[in-house]
């Protein structure tokens, strides 16, 4: 669940009139499982988000429903992960256990997303990658010309659907350093897409599905149009880290997400991005 996801569900709740708590890593030295501002929302019969599992976080868990049934107030715990807790990360936390009602869920800080994604095609390759990115905090626009072909369910708020023509258009209306993956249904629609993120040429990932014999038709007809020879080495085609095997769409979207990670490192440092 991405930060987002749990502030809007801490608001239904809260809305709701729902008893819950919050748990949240306000401090943290040496090695430990989540950061700073990680948030964990605990009711009596449910669990949202993670502050990073394990003996720490089934303590947290107990902590804060003792605090829902006994009415406290807001605390703050020292825990250290070392062998009394069992676990072995080495460093310390700081957390703070509060009501719903006292987390003020509203002013809370979603993180910097990792990356601005225009993910072009709803096809089954689209629709797996669609659905690893919906727990990673980033921003996706999913763009289709064939409305028809999204999922029925909805997609999670950081992750906007759009059906329109043409689709290459959409090019211009993503930021600098954004993030392209195209795997449209047809190798016409690919190549405008590929000719409209070249010749902005400030992208931080373009990836474009196909064998290699495509990345070399692709290659010869970008170089005819005038693209330089530097700049078409940028496209990744094939997709994907490499070493990982098979053609399942959800294998091949595994390892083009995970390459698209290790494009697009998290931002240092506490992000800042206000809630709405």
């Amino acid at each position: 669940m991405t930060p987002q996801a749990l502030r809007e569900a801490a608001l239904r709740w809260l809305d709701a009139g729902r008893a819950a708590a919050v748990v949240e890593v306000v401090a943290a030295r040496g090695s430990v499982p989540r950061g700073v501002g990680t948030r964990m929302l605990v009711a009596g019969d449910e669990v949202l988000g993670t502050i990073g599992g394990g003996h720490l976080e089934l303590r947290a868990i107990e902590d804060a429903r003792r605090l829902l049934r006994e009415g406290g107030a807001p605390v703050r715990q020292q825990v250290a992960l070392g062998p009394a807790l069992g676990q072995c990360c080495g460093g310390s936390l700081e957390l703070r256990l509060a009501p719903l009602q006292d987390a003020e869920p509203a002013a809370w800080a979603l993180p910097a997303p990792r990356f601005h994604l225009q993910l072009y095609g709803a096809g089954h390759v689209g629709r797996a990658i669609a659905a690893l990115l919906a727990d990673i905090p980033c921003r996706v626009q999913w763009i289709d010309e064939r409305e028809g072909e999204f999922p029925a369910a909805p997609s999670p708020p950081h992750i906007e659907r759009l059906a329109v023509e043409p689709v290459q258009a959409e090019v211009d209306s993503a930021p600098p350093m954004a993030c392209y993956l195209v795997l449209t249904h047809s190798h016409a629609l690919d190549l405008a897409l590929a000719q409209a993120i070249l010749g902005r040429g400030d992208f931080a990932y373009f990836g474009l599905i196909g064998s290699a014999t495509k990345r070399a038709r692709f290659e010869h007809r970008l170089r005819d149009r005038g693209f330089a020879p530097a700049l078409v080495e940028r496209m990744v085609c094939p997709i994907g880290l490499p070493g990982i095997a098979g053609k399942e769409p959800a294998v091949i979207a595994l390892a083009a997400v995970a390459q698209l990670l290790q494009h697009s490192p998290p931002p240092a440092g506490p992000a800042a991005v206000p809630a709405r």
